[in-house]
């Protein structure tokens, strides 16, 4: 079996192809057999307002892929172009392999696993930003 497989808590939500779904009183498993299904769970969705650091900027960016907000195939580019300015700042090595991760995703059109490596990077982000901030 091959697609995606969704594992949903009590209550979440998750967008898919435009529709929000919640999930009942127990978890579930789904399994996303469409390949081109466009599908985000609304618990790792940052709102338009939150992306305001660069890594928040390419979590959206990526987000708007997955939710079908924007168009693959164009945002990439994009995307990849965010990725390098972001490996300019994140310098140590587990973050250039983070990165590194999430550019191979780009490229192989995995926007999932680029949503997924570029959250890695938030905390890291986060303690950046309050180091400068002193």
């Amino acid at each position: 079996m091959s697609g995606l497989v969704l594992k949903l808590s009590p209550k979440e939500r998750v967008l898919i192809n435009g529709a929000v779904i919640e999930n009942g009183d127990r978890r579930s498993r789904l399994s996303i057999m469409t390949p081109d299904a466009n599908i985000l769970r609304l618990r790792d969705a940052i709102h338009p307002e939150d992306a305001t650091t660069p890594v928040r900027r390419a979590c959206f960016a990526v987000q708007l892929i997955l939710s079908g907000d924007s168009g693959a195939e164009k945002a990439s580019q994009a995307l990849l172009r965010q990725v390098e300015d972001l490996s300019q700042v994140f310098l140590d090595a587990d973050s250039r392999l983070i990165l590194t991760e999430a550019s191979d995703a780009i490229i192989a059109g995995q926007y999932y696993r680029v949503l997924k490596s570029l959250r890695r990077l938030l905390a890291r982000e986060d303690r950046l930003f309050a180091v400068r901030g002193n």
